[in-house]
């Protein structure tokens, strides 16, 4: 880190430390915050609005069926799993100022192309690159974020950049219902347009970000010398990066030790139910709300409202999570909500009123409760590869839900009333509540073992790669 090594937070006068501690952060959130949400926005925008442009007839322009239209979903996420852990290994090394922006402008001309398509086979191979460009940005992003703020400022930064995947199911919908008007300009439909101005955007954007976006704090131009060593102090203090950068390097035994860890599995299986429910409304709300009655534009535009409340959902419950260090708390709240959501649906099945106003429970949660469970894998794993690979775990339990939604809600469930996947959401909420409550438990039980430990160890005495297993690692809960 050069000058940066010679210095400790403790030399630092307290005045000059209050006075970075109001600086640092915000020139941060002026700079990566808006470029992380950008990178998700345009993402979620690239890899959902299929959604609307089935909606705008792209389904009976291309002749293809339900089970059909389920498969070219599901292509995008093979690849996509298949990317996350890789990816989130080889970000530190390839250094994230690169490796992001050019994700973002390859999976931009991929979409792009899926507006030119006019037939099944086109689409299919549209969406597998999609899906093997677009591979590892979320868990990338979340990784990427850990790098500049301590722990204990991470979850509304995280759900600040995760909440535009709720602007965008608002965005994609207002949009779709302008651009399906452009339908006849140079020869393509409505629902071309939809792919083509919202890919060439990500586009434009993947390339002007190759000249904005910072690798690190150490190298971000934005920050003075002194700036700089006060986050790395911080992260440092706060054991989001290690004292040791060589402790940082690729060592797959931390990879296994990530998998092993009860945390970890606990986590997975809470992010594999919340994916499930996320995609499922991500790329059928705009369907489901069609099945309710509202055709065409007004589809488009009754979806939005549920979207909206999901992003004022998202950060409002992250402000109080990081202020009062209450992740598990967060997460078991949202999912008792999509409980309830996804009850009255199911309940009201006669009542289109009903079932659309439980729309305001299910998605706004699905979307509030995502971004607490990332941040409390991200809390409670360190080194650094250990990190990486936890959150790339997550994410792939997290797509691979997303499979699971696309077959239950695009074939194995019929519409309108989607029985079997209501059902299926229901006890995968449930099963968040009482997961994410066992993890709370698990780690307020290892956060005693430890405070124990540490009256009777010096921390001289630990080994030097113990990670979140040292006695002086405190799990968030």
């Amino acid at each position: 880190m050069g000058a940066l090594e010679k210095h400790d937070q403790d030399d630092l006068p307290e005045h000059d430390c209050a006075a970075l501690e109001g600086i640092v952060w915000k020139k941060l959130d002026r700079w990566v915050l808006p470029m992380c949400t950008a990178f998700y926005f345009c993402a979620f925008f690239d890899r959902s609005n299929i959604g609307n442009a089935r909606v705008a007839g792209m389904q009976t322009a291309l002749n293809i069926s339900n089970y059909q239209y389920t498969v070219a979903l599901t292509v995008t996420y093979v690849p996509y799993i298949a990317m996350d852990l890789p990816s989130n290994l080889m970000l530190k090394r390839v250094g994230p100022h690169l490796m992001l922006p050019a994700m973002a402008t390859l999976w931009g001309i991929v979409a792009t192309m899926q507006g030119l398509v006019t037939s099944y086979a086109g689409l299919l191979l549209c969406r597998f690159f999609l899906g093997l460009a677009e591979g590892g940005l979320f868990p990338g992003l979340a990784l990427y974020v850990s790098y500049f703020y301590p722990r204990e400022k991470l979850q509304i930064r995280i759900a600040t950049y995760f909440a535009s995947a709720s602007l965008t199911g608002a965005f994609s919908g207002l949009l779709a219902a302008a651009i399906t008007d452009m339908s006849g300009i140079g020869g393509k439909p409505g629902w071309a347009w939809i792919f083509i101005l919202e890919g060439l955007f990500t586009v434009v954007f993947g390339i002007f970000s190759f000249f904005l976006l910072p690798r690190s704090p150490e190298t971000a131009h934005f920050l003075s010398l002194k700036e700089r060593h006060y986050v790395v102090s911080k992260l440092k203090c706060s054991r989001a990066v290690s004292d040791d950068d060589r402790n940082d390097d690729v060592i797959w035994m931390e990879v296994l030790r990530a998998i092993r860890s009860p945390q970890v599995l606990m986590l997975c299986v809470v992010t594999f139910f919340g994916g499930t429910l996320l995609f499922g409304l991500a790329f059928f709300e705009p369907t489901i709300v069609a099945g309710l009655g509202y055709a065409g534009n007004q589809a488009q535009l009754m979806s939005v409202p549920p979207f909206v409340l999901a992003f004022l959902a998202s950060i409002i419950s992250a402000f109080v999570s990081d202020r009062y260090s209450c992740r598990g708390l967060t997460a078991i709240f949202f999912a008792t909500w999509c409980v309830i959501g996804f009850s009255m649906f199911y309940a009201a099945s006669t009542s289109p009123h009903v079932q659309y106003a439980s729309l305001f429970f299910s998605v706004p949660d699905a979307y509030a409760g995502a971004p607490a469970a990332i941040t409390w894998m991200a809390n409670n794993s360190a080194p650094h590869i250990r990190r990486a690979s936890s959150i790339a775990f997550a994410f792939v339990a997290s797509n691979s839900g997303g499979i699971l939604a696309t077959w239950l809600l695009g074939s194995l469930s019929p519409a309108p009333s989607y029985t079997a996947a209501t059902i299926t959401f229901i006890a995968m909420s449930i099963g968040q509540v009482v997961v994410s409550s066992l993890n709370l438990f698990y780690l307020s039980r290892k956060n005693r073992t430890k405070a124990e430990a540490r009256l009777s160890v010096t921390k001289h005495d630990e080994p030097q790669d113990l990670g979140d297993r040292s006695a002086w690692f405190v799990y968030s809960l």
